[in-house]
């Protein structure tokens, strides 16, 4: 199934504004994506990635939505559709670890944002992504790539377990959808990062796990950005489905 993009290619990236959804924002532009960069609160980072697409040569908007909502997130596509056009590529990245440790310290509070922005965040862009890149609704076709992790088969233990069933839970979603959307030249696919050198893991944590990697170094951003930007491409228009790990050596 090869979807050829003649028209614009137009990416929305939730959590887009910092980390490995900044990083994907600045390689797809490069490439010649026209970019909707997605944040919770940061406002100034989120101008920045702006800016930074639009010194590329392309488009781009930040639009403000909690993604665990989802009339925020209706409202988030209607932004993109006036100010960049159709969807025609999705990248769910945006993610949270709220508490690390145990499992039978996880708070109420913290289990119901995590699931929220990491599970009901996936859910709710695909949808609406769906909607508009589907050929049953009258789009041209169209890629979405979601951000895993290798926690969800290491479960991660005395750790976040919690985030490793959401990562878990997010690998389901990509191996469903790319069989149920292929008559609808949808491709799904996941990219699977290992340790990466962003303030998701802190500092500390980085100090901590960097030495028992295979490389002996946390991985960056725009490694994972270039992996996001193959399988979006048409250079990848026979994958689907795929769950692609980067992450040094680990398993």
């Amino acid at each position: 199934m090869k979807v050829p993009f003649a028209m614009s290619k137009i990416v929305l990236i939730t959590g887009g504004s910092r980390g490995i959804g900044a990083a994907c924002a600045r390689v797809l532009a490069e490439k010649g994506y026209d970019v909707a960069v997605n944040y919770a609160g940061n406002a100034k980072a989120a101008a920045q990635v702006v800016m930074d697409v639009e010194a590329a040569g392309r488009r781009a908007v930040a639009v403000q939505a909690d993604i665990g909502d989802l009339a925020a997130v209706r409202a988030m596509f209607e932004a993109v559709d006036q100010g960049l056009g159709r969807l025609t590529h999705l990248v769910n990245n945006a993610g949270v670890i709220s508490q690390r440790g145990r499992f039978e310290d996880l708070t109420q509070d913290t289990i119901d944002g995590m699931i929220a922005v990491n599970i009901k965040g996936y859910m709710y862009p695909t949808i609406e992504a769906i909607k508009r890149m589907s050929t049953k609704h009258g789009g041209q076709g169209g890629v979405i790539c979601n951000i895993s992790s290798g926690s969800a088969h290491r479960g991660s233990p005395n750790n976040s377990v919690l985030y490793a069933m959401t990562k878990g839970a997010v690998n389901s979603m990509t191996i469903g959808l790319s069989q149920e959307l292929v008559a609808d030249s949808i491709r799904v696919n996941t990219v699977a990062p290992g340790l990466i050198a962003t303030d998701m893991p802190g500092p500390d944590e980085l100090a901590k796990r960097v030495p028992g990697l295979p490389m002996g170094r946390a991985g960056e951003a725009d490694e994972i950005a270039h992996g996001v930007a193959y399988l979006l491409s048409d250079e990848a228009s026979y994958t689907s489905g795929a769950n692609l790990r980067i992450a040094g050596g680990m398993t």
